[in-house]
């Protein structure tokens, strides 16, 4: 595959002790970042030597405690050698993407793997939302040219290397220098490189191989074998070659162990490789820092006037396109289609950003015509093939609704800067002052009617105590005058804004007797 010339691709490294922080820029927008903080190292690629906890017929599945605080996932299609017809680049199925291929048939899961037993896996998701790792028994290590997995006879070359030539050479010098009972996958960077590159990597790799088996035989389970090369280190390996035009980074440490590590593997590319040594941060200078805080919004306004909302539910990503401020300037199908256009192009992009994937439902502007239709959604796909994810996408539905998917293999971004709200619990909203006060009154009616008590003085948040006290102070004449109860209402600084704890006159709580 040729390069790309008429895209303009820079990347930019922040590194910190505490943080290192990874911009990708086309045509100087931002269309990528990943972070990484030294607390919590990303997983995938980690292998590990675990012990099956439960093994799932139902689910053709398996439990694996490999030592983390969730138990890791293991399907069946993940323990069976993959057709080399259906590999691709070697970073891509690295990094988690579910391999498109059937079981074959008699493979049982039950018949794999026992309760109790130790196995060797590798991570190839993270842990998202409450599910655990994901990972498999099909160890790849990847290196710069190759990826290189032991036990496998297989030998797959990237897609993205197109020329026919190209890929019989290829494959020659590869069946040379792979050595018995391991299988390869030529990655994409191979392009064009001699047979003593490959044979540095092969046995760069074995090296590393034949560690994680002695680790394994040592070490008690679960536990670590090997740890994934660092952001910055992938980001060379994986990312860094002829399609990038510059990388910028910060750091004086962090250039000089890229520069090293391009010394032996591609020269070539050493004088794209930047220092940055100004005074003003990095991603300020780059205007990157305020396009990172956007990706916390739901709401990302497109050029025209016109904007979109996101919103992440459990299973699924919801995309909404909206005119907004745009109205047009002819009729109103036109106004509609460029709307719809535009935003298909930022989606594509939103999606990369913010790193969002499984179900992706994009509810368009409904349009009368078929055309326009058809317009928009070959718009969408076109804007994804720069995606280095695996998506798919789906016609336009009478609705103006496009369902699509995106290889998912960490959190999104949004996971990443944020907690869930402990107020709102993650819905956005809160009840509002009013609701809260008939809150407090039905509660109290129970402690009238379920618990033999005279007095009782409630705890609420020092707003709701001053909305009940000065606004309806006599909103509880109604429940002494009934049920003959004395309420007391104290202001709680510690106590969350929809929180009501209720305590009987010698300080026993009450709250959890009446909650139903």
């Amino acid at each position: 595959m040729s390069r790309d010339s008429s895209v303009y691709t820079e990347i930019i490294v922040n590194a910190t002790p505490s943080e290192t922080r990874v911009a990708i820029m086309e045509d100087h927008r931002l269309v990528e970042f990943f972070a990484e903080r030294a607390e919590s190292a990303r997983q995938v690629g980690d292998i590990y030597k675990g012990r099956v906890n439960a093994v799932l017929p139902g689910m053709q599945a398996a439990f694996v405690d490999i030592g983390l605080e969730k138990t890791a996932f293991l399907h069946v299609s993940d323990m069976v050698a993959a057709d080399t017809d259906s590999l691709d680049d070697g970073p891509s199925r690295r990094k988690g993407e579910r391999r498109s291929r059937k079981v074959p048939k008699g493979v049982s899961i039950e018949n794999l793997l026992k309760k109790g037993q130790e196995i060797m896996v590798q991570v190839t998701k993270e842990p998202i939302g409450t599910k655990g790792p994901r990972v498999t028994t099909q160890i790849s290590l990847p290196g710069r040219y190759l990826v290189l997995m032991p036990n496998v006879v297989h030998l797959g070359i990237s897609r993205k290397i197109e020329e026919n030539a190209e890929r019989t050479r290829l494959r020659a010098l590869i069946e040379e220098v792979v050595p018995k009972k391991f299988g390869v996958i030529v990655r994409t960077v191979a392009m064009k490189k001699k047979k003593g590159q490959f044979v540095s990597d092969v046995k760069f790799l074995e090296k590393i191989w034949t560690k994680i088996q002695g680790a394994y035989v040592r070490q008690p389970c679960p536990s670590l074998l090997h740890k994934e090369v660092g952001l910055t280190t992938g980001l060379i390996r994986d990312l860094f070659n002829e399609d990038v035009d510059r990388l910028i980074i910060d750091s004086k440490g962090e250039y000089r162990q890229i520069i090293a590590y391009l010394n032996s593997t591609s020269p070539e590319l050493k004088d794209r490789i930047v220092l940055y040594d100004e005074e003003a941060p990095i991603f300020d200078a780059y205007e990157i820092e305020s396009e990172i805080e956007k990706t916390l919004s739901p709401k990302v306004w497109l050029k025209r006037g016109g904007y979109l909302i996101i919103d992440h539910a459990e299973a699924l990503v919801a995309i909404d396109v909206n005119t907004g401020r745009y109205t047009g300037d002819k009729d109103q199908e036109e106004t509609i289609f460029y709307t719809n256009t535009e935003a298909a192009k930022e989606i594509a992009r939103q999606l990369r950003l913010r790193d969002m994937g499984g179900i992706i439902v994009i509810d368009f502007i409904d349009m009368e015509k078929e055309s326009n239709r058809e317009k928009v959604l070959e718009t969408l796909r076109d804007a994804l093939r720069r995606d280095r994810a695996k998506t798919r996408t789906f016609r336009v539905s009478e609705l103006g609704l496009v369902e699509m998917t995106r290889q998912r293999v960490r959190p999104s971004l949004i996971h990443y800067f944020s907690n869930m709200c402990p107020h709102c619990r993650g819905t956005g909203k809160r009840l509002s002052l009013e609701s809260l006060a008939l809150k407090v009154e039905r509660l109290l009616r129970r402690v009238a009617t379920y618990c033999n008590e005279k007095s009782v003085s409630v705890h609420l948040h020092p707003e709701l105590a001053h909305f009940l006290e000065e606004s309806r102070g006599g909103r509880f004449d109604g429940i002494r005058k009934r049920y003959h109860l004395e309420v007391e209402v104290q202001q709680d600084g510690s106590a969350g804004r929809e929180d009501v704890r209720i305590f009987s006159r010698s300080g026993q709580e009450l709250t959890d007797k009446v909650l139903f």
